[in-house]
């Protein structure tokens, strides 16, 4: 085709020796023809509610005044290319397969963009038919190119039941081999619901399924082990309290990919879920690695001083020497302390004032006492090895942050993937992803065996753990097949 050049990344792509798996493209779906498909799962109702749903232009309705008076979040507005042939390229199935070369990409794991819009409505009927609705159009549309391109299932997580039907439909049904899954789900504080009070009434919190949920996700966990797939999240936390800002969409867009997925990760190791499904894998999508490093850090850091034996040699207050104490005020603090020492016994803790170090010691013991309870490691090496096994990050071609996944003095060594992200607003040239990401490469920030790493063994080892055959019928089959023995 005329308009298909050699393009700087497909003369990267010449020169390697492997090939290279795109661990999170996306296309857009045609609204029209999703509608079609919206209709057949769930009839012409849930059409309209969804059109009008979609319309909505309350933000652009009212007055300046009255957005910051209500505090409601500028929507996300211009996400998508203006290039033609790179939106046309991400509209069109056919397409996209045959510009695969052109990008430099062998195989790539195509993602949704409406539904990542809409698999945490919190309305269930409009939630569970766009998903399913969204999983057909995929699976159908892009069968033929499954060769070189698989798509990913929405599963919408708001219950266990509900994310366990759509998963199972989704692989057994549709034939899909990967899942994405929104990794939190904003929930009313059961203290704080009215009925029939404003959603903007009801204080939210965040349930990030691992931990302290009101569902037992575990059942579905195992369906994922039982279906062979990866769990992959993709959920952002724009319009959550510190990105709620009324006219900046760059103030609430940078980082909140990585801000729901630390929160996830969070949840799924202090809840034990990488623990108890210890085959399980998991990928958190669009928020780069260097969230991931911060947090391995600070779960290593904790657990050093925060497991239930570190706690009790290092901070339970009637481990104080009490006369020592006493001696030591009388010596230095004088006068002012002797006086006092009693009555500073008596609220030897700021963070806990007026209590004795007695009774601090016993209320502490009556209540959940371990953070790390769940998380039977011995060391915080172990941790550390435990957390890098479990998680793959995807990172955008043009992140440099990508690097610190590779630390050559062993602090973090994750598993970043590859990611395109084309089809969104941040890549406006299809053709130059893999020359970008090429670039840490030529400025030394890692070798090219970290590149081999990062565009193939990751993302080929996120989906061949559980699933030894994902690759079978591809492209990319012998090669991976090679590498990953």
């Amino acid at each position: 085709m005329a308009y298909l050049k050699h393009s700087k990344s497909a003369a990267v792509r010449a020169r390697l020796d492997h090939p290279v798996v795109d661990g999170d493209g996306h296309w857009l779906e045609p609204m029209p023809i999703f509608l079609d498909y919206l209709r057949d799962v769930a009839g012409p109702a849930v059409v309209e509610t969804f059109i009008k749903k979609a319309t909505d232009t309350t933000w652009y309705d009212i007055t300046p005044e009255e957005r910051l008076r209500r505090r409601i979040h500028r929507p996300t507005w211009w996400g998508e290319p203006a290039g033609t042939l790179d939106r046309a390229t991400a509209m069109v199935p056919r397409l996209f397969y045959e510009r695969l070369d052109d990008f430099g990409i062998d195989f790539c794991v195509l993602y949704t963009s409406l539904g990542l819009f809409w698999v945490s409505n919190p309305d269930e009927e409009i939630r569970r038919a766009v998903s399913r609705a969204v999983n057909r159009m995929n699976a159908e549309m892009f069968k033929p190119y499954a060769h070189r391109i698989t798509p990913a299932a929405v599963v919408p997580m708001h219950t266990p039941d509900e994310a366990i039907e759509e998963a199972t439909y989704a692989v057994r049904e549709l034939g899909l081999k990967v899942l994405m899954i929104a990794n939190h789900v904003r929930r009313p504080v059961p203290a704080f619901m009215r009925e029939g009070a404003e959603p903007n009434q009801v204080r939210l919190y965040m349930d990030s399924l691992g931990l302290e949920s009101p569902y037992d996700y575990d059942p579905f966990w195992q369906r994922c082990i039982d279906l062979k797939v990866a769990v992959t999240a993709h959920s952002g936390s724009m319009g959550t309290q510190w990105r709620e800002s009324v006219w900046s969409f760059t103030y609430n867009h940078i980082g909140h990919f990585a801000n729901a997925s630390h929160a996830f990760a969070r949840a799924l190791i202090l809840g034990g879920v990488t623990h108890r499904f210890p085959q399980l894998r998991f990928a958190m999508l669009e928020g780069g690695v260097g969230w991931a490093c911060n947090l391995v850090t600070d779960l290593v850091g904790h657990w050093e001083r925060r497991h239930r034996e570190a706690m009790e040699s290092q901070t339970r207050p009637t481990n104080l020497d009490l006369q020592q104490l006493k001696e030591l005020f009388r010596e230095y603090g004088g006068r002012v302390y002797e006086e006092k020492t009693d009555e500073i016994f008596r609220s030897i803790n700021l963070a806990e004032a007026f209590k004795t170090p007695e009774e601090l010691t016993e209320r502490a013991y009556r209540q959940p006492f371990d953070d790390f309870g769940a998380v039977p490691v011995r060391s915080g090496e172990e941790l550390r090895q435990h957390f890098a096994e479990r998680f793959f990050f995807g990172c955008e071609a043009d992140d440099p942050i990508t690097a610190w996944a590779f630390d050559r003095h062993g602090n973090h060594r994750l598993r970043p993937i590859f990611s395109s992200d084309v089809g969104h607003f941040d890549v406006p040239d299809m053709s130059e992803v893999l020359e970008e990401a090429w670039e840490m490469v030529e400025h030394g920030l890692i070798t090219e065996d970290n590149f081999r790493e990062f565009v193939c063994e990751n993302p080929a080892r996120l989906h061949t753990t559980l699933n030894p055959d994902f690759f079978k019928g591809t492209v990319v089959e012998s090669a991976v097949a090679k590498l990953l023995k």
